[in-house]
Order: structure tokens, then sequence, then C-alpha cells
């Protein structure tokens, strides 16, 4: 797939099933996203990997996560919640590692972060896998970062989920640009 058709056809896969991409991929993948823009190289990010029955253990951690900000939550939502990481057999989360008082300001790094997700997102499908970019509210929880092993300076960026796309890719929309671009100054 050439890069242009690539960067215009990319679609998020919700519905994936294994296998999960094979080792080569996952490194092909991880080195997609080692060339996020980066001012300052200070490579602000991390990658955790969760996989086989490690996402059951991640579910329970979600669940706990729900438990202490909704401890009303309904059994359906609970099992909704257990669930999350079942949803495709690989998951890689991308954490934004902040330095502050640095030149390159924190939200630039987050930038970056994001842009480390992306390359992820785009390499998956360049190898022909699924890969969908979640986070919702268990990317916020304190007690699921805590979980996670995440510092005070970490933030979850991606829950990005990763296997073999169950059904065939959709042809996104094409968008005009025009309504989101203006000359400056007017």
């Amino acid at each position: 797939m050439d890069a242009i058709n690539l960067l215009l056809k990319r679609v998020s896969v919700p519905r994936l099933q294994e296998p999960a991409p094979n080792a080569e991929q996952l490194e092909i993948m991880l080195r997609a996203a080692l060339r996020a823009p980066d001012h300052g190289q200070l490579c602000p990010y991390r990658f955790l990997t969760i996989q086989g029955d490690s996402r059951h253990a991640l579910g329970e951690l979600f669940v706990e996560g729900l438990l202490t900000t909704t401890p009303d939550a309904d059994s359906a939502l609970i099992e909704k919640t257990r669930a999350m990481p079942l949803r495709a057999p690989l998951l890689v989360l991308v954490i934004a590692t902040l330095t502050e008082q640095h030149k390159v300001p924190t939200d630039e790094q987050m930038i970056t972060a994001g842009c480390a997700a992306h390359g992820i997102l785009l390499a998956a499908q360049a190898q022909g896998l699924g890969a969908v970019w979640r986070t919702g509210p268990v990317a916020q929880m304190p007690s699921v970062n805590q979980g996670l092993g995440l510092q005070a300076n970490e933030h979850v960026v991606a829950y990005m989920y990763l296997g073999t796309p169950i059904n065939a890719l959709r042809n996104p929309p094409v968008v005009d640009p025009a309504p989101h671009v203006q000359a400056w100054p007017q």
C-alpha cells in the first residue's frame, strides 16, 4: 500500500479477532511510532503490551476503577467494562511521559505521544491488520493508571486495540478540506 493511499484510506477497525499481530508486525508498528515528530528528541512516550490472560487482569482493573468512580454501577455495566480488553487479541497502551520544566512544553510532548499512537495505527493498516484507538473514562481513572504502573508525569494517550479485522475494511468518506482551511490574514 502506498503512503498517500494509506493516509487517505485509513479507518478504525473496531471488530477484531485472532490472530494478534506477530512479533515482527508489532516491531514494525513500534518502529513507526518512534518516527513521530519529536522536538528535543525527548521520546515522551512509552508502550505497554497486553495480550492473552493479561487482558482479563486488565478487565478486572477496569472494573475496580469503575466501582471507584461509579459505586452504584449495575451488573450490565460491570460486565461490559470487564469485557472491554477482550475486544482484540492485543492491546498496546501508548503512554505520554511528560518532562516538566523543559524547553519543549508538555502540550507539545502530548502531541508527540499522540503522533506515536497514529504511527501505530498507520503501520497496522499498512500490514493488513486492524486497529482502533480508544480511550474513554478508563484512561482517566487514577486507580487504573496506578494499577498499570503510571507515574505522576504519565498519561494514557491511547488504548490501541490490534488484531485481524473480522469484516472487510470500509471505504471512508471523501472529506473536502476547504471548510477546515482559511488564509491569514483574511
